[in-house]
């Protein structure tokens, strides 16, 4: 494992050497202190190890990695992943995955604001709650809750599944409660497994498009 401690070494040093390694390598940041831009743009199968608090945009581009925070995260961890598995042991700050098109991002804490806005196709599992506007305009993919949803949740949503354990303060446009089938529970289940969760799928409630926004209509033109 190649050890970077960034009390005396710097962030571009870090990227670089990842950006340069192959499959299987190990890194280790110490004394990450809330750095911007950390582990970034990792287009590997390699381990990632970060001990403390990440600032903006960690792990975002992710391709491949397994990318471990153990800490808070701040604004945008994880944007616009391809692949992988992003891990967030404590905290994560707004816009968590916001654009991302694959991979599993895991916040064992809660989730400010705008979680999931504008998902492609990555799985978000929250341990706790999560803020307003959360999966604004999500296209595809899964947002598990465990805890609660803020207001204005999956605002003009697209295809993507929402699944809420908690309370939800309100929905956004175009996003309704649905039934939960036996595929979804099977969904659920097998995602909260790889979140490394327990829980029972049957107590969550699943959301997702009215589908009345598709094409416009002028008797839905105040919903736009």
């Amino acid at each position: 494992m190649e050890t970077f401690d960034l009390k005396v070494d710097d962030v571009r040093a870090l990227n670089k050497a990842i950006h340069q390694s192959a499959n299987g390598r190990s890194f280790a940041v110490e004394h990450p202190g809330g750095k911007h831009s950390l582990a970034v743009g990792v287009n590997a199968s390699l381990d990632v190890e970060i001990n403390g608090h990440a600032g903006y945009y960690a792990a975002g581009m992710n391709q491949g990695g397994r990318i471990t925070i153990h800490g808070n995260a701040g604004v945008g961890v994880a944007e616009n992943m391809m692949s992988g598995i992003v891990h967030v042991t404590g905290d994560a700050s707004q816009s968590a995955g916001a654009t991302a098109h694959g991979g599993l991002l895991v916040i064992d804490g809660n989730a400010s604001a705008r979680c999931g806005i504008s998902m492609k196709g990555v799985d978000i599992v929250v341990g706790g709650n999560i803020g307003h506007m959360s999966a604004f305009m999500a296209q595809a993919g899964r947002l598990v809750v465990c805890g609660d949803a803020g207001e204005a949740l999956g605002d003009s949503i697209y295809e993507a599944r929402i699944y809420v354990k908690g309370k939800v303060a309100s929905l956004g446009a175009d996003c309704v409660a649905k039934e939960m089938r036996e595929e979804h529970l099977a969904e659920l289940a097998g995602l909260l497994h790889a979140a490394g969760r327990d829980g029972d799928p049957a107590d969550f409630t699943r959301y997702g498009s009215a589908r009345t926004l598709y094409n416009f209509h002028v008797d839905n033109s105040s919903a736009y």
